[in-house]
């Protein structure tokens, strides 16, 4: 109904001007032969456009004063990267010719037309040619133009320079799609794995990432850029559908993501968050509440994060591809960084998209190998006889099988290495099973499995002497048989360490 009413009203206004605009013309054309009514006609015209001039400059200026403290460069959004001045500089610069320019044009436009409007009786003076205007309009043009593009190409060129191979600097990898940016980190090795289109997955792979590559077994993915202060950044910028642009407004960084052409920028963040935060405060602007409608919400300053947006049209869902950007510390970003997991750790290790499945990676067995050491030698130093009995971990059957998993080896070979290098001590292997099954075959399949472990460490070179083998079945169990999580527990290998 409100709008209803509003376009009605509308409609109305717009009819009244009208009509007054055709009044007014009928009025003039009936006056139409009266010299002296022609004069003063021109004269409110000329005067009119003075005024429009007045009012004119009056609310650009005004309105450029009034939003100081939410435009890039001014008030308090003081560039917050080392570049950042650089780019202001210019900005300042170019602002500075072309506003003269538009000024002194816009004046003597509106001027112009009150000077020599029509008076009655003066006639216009002609000249077909000025050498000396010629001149001036050809030649500052010239000299204005050459200092803009000088200062450009120079600014261009410091701020677009890549990093140099023995440079320190932090890589990360940003990929736009429609609409959402993916952000991915690398590892502690400090390099971004490689990436192929053709391997892309939705939903299990976004960015077809070559798990051949161990540079990309430890990158992560985040869902907000995380920069640590005064450490150079190198954006590395890729698009996998249309044309999207990477823009960090306060930190002056633009460059386009294409699809099928990888872009990067680089920057140094001077300024964390809170330190940015803390500027904002000083001015009365940004003690506004951040929400109008409730007086009582925290003030403009105190929500402001820094932002990566999308800076081209790419499509109906744009607006949402704002991601927050926070600038830390470099010891509270180390410290997040060492808290990130590894994305083909935790979604693509093991799983039928893992080309190496089937066996472990060198971290991974230096971890396992580590971990089933001081196990061990924490059983071998134990004066108690219960606690000399150590679970093995990673060795596995196939269902309903005693036959081993091919990942059991590497934990056998720790048992193998761990007897060789203790040759007077004996090993008790004892296997256990749940209690699916009856009770016998459940004895059986554990005396069996306990028998697989003994035929291993024999062939490896274990003298059969130093080693027993015992089935319980299911009869000691270590976690309850009425969940999977607890028949899973109790499905293990045992050794029991005898001196």
């Amino acid at each position: 109904m409100t709008a209803l009413v509003a376009t009605i009203a509308y409609v109305l206004l717009l009819g009244i001007i009208i009509l007054i605009s055709f009044i007014n013309d009928v009025h003039i054309d009936m006056r139409r032969d009266d010299p002296d009514f022609r004069v003063k006609q021109y004269r409110r015209s000329a005067v009119g456009l003075l005024v429009f001039a007045a009012l004119f400059f009056a609310l650009t200026f005004g309105s450029a004063y009034w939003y100081k403290d939410f435009m890039l460069g001014y008030g308090p959004h003081k560039a917050a990267s080392e570049h950042g001045p650089e780019i202001d500089s210019l900005f300042n610069i170019t602002l500075f010719f072309t506003g003269l320019v538009f000024v002194l044009a816009t004046a003597a436009l509106f001027w112009f037309a009150f000077k020599y409007r029509h008076v009655r009786g003066r006639v216009a003076s002609q000249f077909a040619h000025s050498t000396k205007l010629e001149m001036i309009w050809t030649v500052v043009p010239a000299l204005v133009m050459t200092i803009l593009v000088v200062k450009g190409i120079v600014s261009w060129n410091k701020i677009t320079a890549d990093v140099s191979e023995d440079e320190e600097y932090l890589e990360i990898d940003i990929t736009g799609q429609q609409f959402l940016w993916n952000i991915r980190y690398p590892g502690k090795d400090g390099k971004l794995g490689a990436k192929d289109f053709r391997l892309i997955e939705p939903g299990i792979n976004e960015l077809g990432q070559d798990w051949t590559d161990e540079r990309n077994h430890d990158d992560f993915f985040a869902e907000e850029l995380i920069l640590p202060k005064g450490r150079k950044i190198k954006l590395r910028i890729y698009a996998k559908d249309v044309l999207h642009s990477v823009f960090l407004p306060h930190f002056r960084v633009k460059m386009d993501a294409v699809p099928g052409m990888p872009t990067y920028a680089v920057f140094t963040p001077t300024m964390t968050t809170e330190e940015y935060r803390r500027r904002l405060a000083k001015t009365k602007t940004y003690q506004r509440p951040a929400d109008p409608d409730d007086p009582e919400s925290d003030p403009l300053w105190k929500v402001f994060d820094f932002e990566l947006a999308c800076a081209e049209l790419c499509g109906i869902g744009h607006s949402s591809m704002r991601r927050v950007v926070k600038v830390v510390e470099p010891e509270e970003f180390d410290k997040w960084f060492s808290q990130q997991k590894s994305y083909y750790m935790e979604n693509i290790r093991f799983t039928e998209h893992d080309p190496y499945k089937d066996k472990l990676l060198p971290q991974e067995i230096s971890q396992r190998k580590s971990d089933f050491e001081t196990r061990f030698n924490r059983a071998l130093s134990a004066e108690e006889e219960a606690k000399r009995s150590i679970e093995l971990r990673h060795v596995e059957f196939k269902t309903g099988s005693a036959e081993l998993s091919p990942l059991s080896r590497y934990e056998l070979d720790f048992v193998v290495e761990a007897l060789k290098a203790h040759p007077n001590i004996r090993l008790e292997i004892a296997g256990h099973t749940d209690n699916v099954g009856n009770e016998e075959m459940n004895q059986k399949l554990s005396l069996a499995r306990a028998k697989a472990v003994y035929d291993y460490l024999v062939s490896k070179g274990i003298a059969p002497d130093r080693l027993k083998t015992v089935g319980y079945g299911a009869t000691q169990p270590k976690a309850s048989n009425a969940s999977e999580s607890g028949r899973s527990a109790n499905r293990r290998i045992e050794l029991k360490i005898i001196k």
